[in-house]
Parts: structure tokens; C-alpha cells; sequence
């Protein structure tokens, strides 16, 4: 396993931490505060979507189309910036992409609830699609930052050989994994407390989080 004094700083613990914050909040704030939409992952949205395809009702099929295909214009858009991004030493391409999220993040907050929910969830599926797909690692291993399933596999994984080999290496790769899934946890509970208070405008939250990522990648 990478040690701390080789890994990059996107891949860091702290970066993946604060990333994770940022995905657990997005998520509870879409669901408590933008229509009961989970925007983060596409897996529900395109079981719908073939269910709505299904019953033949091609409205709610591009509904939920709709989402879906943000999510694959922040891959690609990833992908631009990763290619187009001159390599400095101020600016890293990961850092150009946490720039765009936090933009069309604040853009996000300031769209009225109600009828501008399903351009929200659009945009935050779009972020989501650029985070998780710009940080892949942390601390070498593969790992999402806007959900939990990969993580809860790979961790729980990772403690089956502690107890079975008494690996250390395994035992670090576990915690790391359980850290990141307990951010995301706190990132959520830390989006209830103030969706009451804050409202829309909680989505601020998550562009300070994800600032702090931009500025400890900057040191």
C-alpha cells in the first residue's frame, strides 16, 4: 500500500474524507429538500426508466432519461478537462474539475424549490458524475466518494482477511474504507441539521467542503 509520503494529495485520506462529506450531504439534499430524489447514483433511475419503458409511458421514461444522461455528460466533461488542463505546478486537472462542480453547485443553490427541483437533480447528478469519476483512489485503492456500496464491499472485504490472516495491510485498508463510508454518513446527517435552517442554500455546504479539498490539494 502507498505510504503518505508517496500517495498524491487527491488521493489522500483527508481529500477522500471531505469528498465523501460533500457526497453524503448532496444526497440528503436532494432527497429532503429537492423531491425525494437520491441524484448521486443512476442505478434506481434506470430501473425506473425501463419500468416506465416498459408500461410504455415515454414521459416518465425521458424523466428519468434525463438524469441519467447528466450523469454521462460529467464523465465526459471529467474526461475533457483531464486531456485539456495544462499540468502546472499552481493548478492540477482534479482541481480544475472540483472548480466546475463548486460553480454549478452555487448555481444549483440559488434555483427556487419546487418547480426547479428536476434541473437541480440534474446538476448535482452532473457534479457527482465529475467527482466520482475524477477521485478513483484513496491511499492507492479504488474507492466512490458519492456512495456506499463499492466502499461497504471492498471494506468489508479487506476485514474478512484481518480475521482470517491477522493482515495489517488489510486492517489499514479496512479502516480506511470504514472512514470514508462513516464521512459520507456524517456528510448526510450534517445535510439534515441544516436543510432546516438553510435550505436550499445548503447545498452551499457541500462547495465548502469540496473547497477544502481544492485547498489541501494546493499545499
Amino acid at each position: 500500500m502507498k505510504t503518505e509520503t508517496t500517495i498524491q494529495r487527491s488521493e489522500s485520506l483527508a481529500a477522500a474524507a471531505l469528498l465523501a462529506l460533500a457526497g453524503g450531504l448532496l444526497d440528503a439534499y436532494t432527497y429532503l429538500c429537492r423531491g425525494g430524489v437520491f441524484a448521486n447514483a443512476q442505478t434506481g433511475n434506470m430501473v425506473l426508466l425501463a419500468i416506465r419503458a416498459a408500461e410504455g409511458d415515454w414521459q416518465g421514461t425521458g424523466h428519468y432519461l434525463v438524469p441519467v444522461a447528466a450523469f454521462a455528460a460529467g464523465v465526459l466533461v471529467t474526461e475533457s478537462l483531464k486531456e485539456r488542463t495544462p499540468a502546472t505546478r499552481l493548478l492540477h486537472w482534479r482541481q480544475a474539475v472540483l472548480a466546475v462542480e463548486m460553480a454549478v453547485l452555487a448555481a444549483a443553490a440559488c434555483i427556487p424549490l419546487g418547480a426547479g427541483d428536476g434541473a437541480v437533480n440534474v446538476l448535482v447528478s452532473f457534479v457527482c458524475a465529475m467527482q466520482v469519476e475524477a477521485f478513483r483512489k484513496v491511499r492507492g485503492h479504488a474507492f466512490a466518494s458519492t456512495m456506499c456500496t463499492g466502499n461497504l464491499r471492498s471494506g468489508t472485504e479487506a476485514f474478512w482477511h484481518v480475521l482470517r490472516k491477522q493482515d495489517r495491510t488489510a486492517l489499514e485498508t479496512s479502516c480506511c474504507y470504514f472512514a470514508v463510508i462513516g464521512c459520507f454518513i456524517a456528510g448526510a446527517a450534517l445535510g439534515g441539521l441544516l436543510l432546516p435552517r438553510m435550505g436550499r442554500w445548503t447545498a452551499l455546504a457541500a462547495v465548502i467542503l469540496q473547497m477544502g479539498a481544492f485547498l489541501w490539494m494546493c499545499l
